[in-house]
C-alpha cells in the first residue's frame, strides 16, 4: 500500500512557488554561512590537490633522474664513466654504461654470471629499481669493480643538481656508501 502525502504550497507568486518562510530563511544562511556538505566537499578537494600536486612532485623528482649521468670515483674525484638511466618496456628503470673514459675498452672480469668477461660498454648495472615516492628503489646496482650486486636506491639532490646513488648490502640502506653522479 502505498500512503498519499499532502504538500503545501504556501504562497504562488509570479507563477513561482514558495515553501514558507521557514525554509526560505534556512536556504539562506546555508547559502550564506555554507553547509556542512559544503564545507566536507571543499575539505576533500583540498586534500585531493594535495595528493596531486604531492604525485606531480614525485614525478618530476624522476623525469630528473631519467637520463645520462656522469659517475665520479670518490676517491679520486675523476670522471669514470657516463650511465644512461631509462625506463624500460617493463615500467622498471635500469641504468647502462654507455661510455668509459679511461679504459674504453675495459670488460668485466670480476664479475659473475653471463656479466663475466664482458665489456662494461653497453652493461647493465642497475637493475628493476621501482618509482617509490620520487626515488628509484627495489632494484639492484652491479659494481663493475668488485662484481659485486648491491640492492640500489637512487635519488635526485634538486639543491645540488647531482644523483644520489646508494648501495647497500641491506634494503634498507642501513650497511652501504653512497656516491654522487653529475649531469
Amino acid at each position: 500500500m502505498c500512503k498519499k502525502y499532502p504538500v503545501e504550497v504556501i504562497e504562488i507568486q509570479n507563477g513561482e512557488h514558495s515553501l514558507g518562510e521557514d525554509y526560505e530563511s534556512e536556504k539562506t544562511d546555508k547559502m550564506k554561512y555554507g553547509s556542512i556538505s559544503n564545507r566536507t566537499i571543499s575539505r576533500k578537494l583540498i586534500a585531493l590537490f594535495f595528493i596531486f600536486a604531492l604525485f606531480m612532485n614525485a614525478h618530476a623528482q624522476v623525469s630528473s633522474i631519467v637520463g645520462e649521468w656522469k659517475t665520479v670515483d670518490d676517491k679520486t674525484n675523476e670522471t669514470h664513466s657516463i650511465v644512461r638511466i631509462y625506463k624500460g618496456t617493463d615500467g622498471l628503470y635500469y641504468g647502462k654504461i654507455v661510455k668509459m673514459f679511461k679504459y674504453p675498452d675495459a670488460v668485466c672480469t670480476a664479475c659473475e654470471g653471463k656479466d663475466k668477461g664482458r665489456p662494461l660498454v653497453g652493461m647493465i648495472i642497475i637493475r628493476g629499481m621501482r618509482d617509490v615516492n620520487g626515488e628509484l628503489k627495489e632494484g639492484y646496482v652491479l659494481d663493475p669493480e668488485s662484481g659485486k650486486k648491491y640492492y640500489g636506491t637512487i635519488s635526485y639532490d634538486s639543491k645540488t643538481s647531482k644523483l644520489k646513488l646508494r648501495g647497500s648490502l641491506d634494503k634498507r640502506g642501513v650497511f652501504g656508501r653512497s656516491q654522487y653522479w653529475i649531469k
